[in-house]
């Protein structure tokens, strides 16, 4: 019995004494909180959109537990920043929290920027002030970009317009549609399309120095913008029997579809279409012409042509998609309709051994004449088809990815510029198309 009693004595004793520990608070100012981050960077946005939430831990590793008398922030709502402490939210202050002995606190943090009168990426930042009991005040940084943006929702084109900014454009709903009848011409400025916002040609569609990109500026990992991720907004589509897409100076990229034709005209001169979901570019029965172009990096083909009139120029096919591709760089063949292609001073790559697909030439359903090529894929014995191409193999020295001035395939940064050392390189098979590089794909 005196052993029962003893024992039980002990225990209630360790007991009392752990949660007398447990529930001590100091004043002490040389015991401070710390932080999983001193500074919470949120990626640029665009104004009067709402960002992602992002988390930090505030951790309590000193001898007692401490109290905080008051968070907030130091501009208080100038700023834009909304702030949830441990479930509740600062409005304007967060009273009177404790934090004991070996414990945490979970720290959400989100923004709506405010406009501003810059073209440019303005900074926005704000300290989040912490002041203990003791009157220590310690203090997590916030900080993100504003930039001001033209909106535009479900836009539909009825007549001529051409639409010209120096601030970007952010569509959302539909995106922009483009009316049979009428001409809408994109010049010099940048389109960032939400996630089920497209761009649907009745018409006539004229781009010009422009690039057309997925809206997300944050990041999926801390390496990898999402800009630079396939699929982020469903692409162009020109739809049977418009007028056309004509392009120029221009880059389409992180679509699921590039540009999708079908019984229409495509002109493509200078301008890129890369890292797609599905296709890059897709021809049906319509007339294409590529010169000095970029497509590249598609799970299905980088150029599908199928029942057209095509003719290629100094331009790179590379499929080097990132992931399993399905597709090849360079498919051809007929439908109902004949295929008549010409490719000259053209590289066409990729990881694997053979690249392209296509159908035998017989003069009448497939008519087809590359000249001075690279291509990747086993010889051809045709010298009516074929004059003066170099046929890559696996086991070539140089080919590949070798043949591009930058190649990332874990960050997946590209540069397709040719370097001077390929043998596609001019004056060996004429100088491919140097890549037209936007600011986003360089983050």
């Amino acid at each position: 019995m005196m052993k029962r009693l003893f024992f039980f004595m002990t225990a209630l004793a360790l007991l009392l004494v752990a949660c007398s520990d447990n529930d001590s608070f100091t004043t002490d100012r040389s015991q401070h909180l710390s932080f999983s981050e001193d500074t919470v960077r949120l990626d640029t946005l665009f104004t009067m959109v709402p960002s992602v939430t992002r988390t930090f831990w505030v951790h309590n590793h000193s001898t007692d537990g401490l109290r905080i008398s008051t968070v907030r922030l130091e501009r208080g709502n100038q700023t834009g920043f909304r702030v949830n402490v441990d479930g509740t939210y600062l409005n304007p202050v967060v009273q009177d929290l404790e934090v004991r002995k070996g414990d945490s606190l979970r720290v959400f943090v989100e923004i709506t920027a405010r406009e501003n009168q810059s073209l440019d990426p303005q900074l926005i930042e704000d300290n989040l002030l912490f002041t203990l009991e003791s009157g220590v005040v310690q203090k997590v940084n916030l900080r993100t970009f504003g930039w001001n943006a033209q909106k535009l929702t479900s836009l539909r084109v009825e007549r001529d317009t051409t639409i010209e900014s120096v601030s970007p454009l952010v569509l959302y709903g539909n995106g922009i549609t483009v009316a049979s009848g009428a001409t809408l011409t994109l010049r010099n400025t940048t389109l960032f399309f939400h996630q089920e916002a497209m761009l649907q040609v009745e018409g006539k569609l004229v781009v010009e120095n422009c690039l057309l990109r997925g809206d997300r500026l944050d990041h999926m990992f801390d390496y990898l913008p999402y800009d630079r991720v396939s699929g982020q907004w469903p692409g162009i589509v020109i739809a049977a029997n418009a007028a056309g897409c004509w392009m120029t100076d221009s880059e389409v990229h992180s679509t699921w579809d590039g540009l999708i034709a079908d019984s229409t005209e495509v002109v493509l001169h200078n301008s890129v279409i890369h890292n797609c979901r599905g296709y890059a570019l897709y021809a049906h029965d319509s007339k294409a012409e590529i010169d000095s172009c970029q497509l590249s990096n598609a799970e299905n083909d980088c150029l599908a042509l199928l029942g057209c009139q095509a003719t290629i120029d100094h331009s790179t096919l590379a499929q080097f998609y990132p992931f399993a591709a399905r597709g090849a760089a360079f498919r051809f063949e007929p439908t109902k309709q004949p295929l008549q292609l010409t490719c000259s001073n053209t590289l066409i790559t990729g990881y694997e051994d053979n690249v392209m697909s296509s159908v035998k030439s017989d003069g009448k359903t497939v008519d087809y004449h590359f000249t001075n090529c690279l291509l990747r894929t086993p010889e051809i014995k045709d010298d009516e088809g074929f004059e003066q191409i170099i046929w890559e193999t696996p086991q070539d020295e140089f080919q590949g990815k070798q043949h591009f001035v930058t190649f990332d395939d874990y960050a997946f940064i590209y540069d397709f510029t040719i370097k001077a050392e390929s043998p596609a390189y001019e004056p060996k098979i004429g100088r491919m198309f140097e890549t037209k590089k936007s600011e986003e794909n360089q983050q």
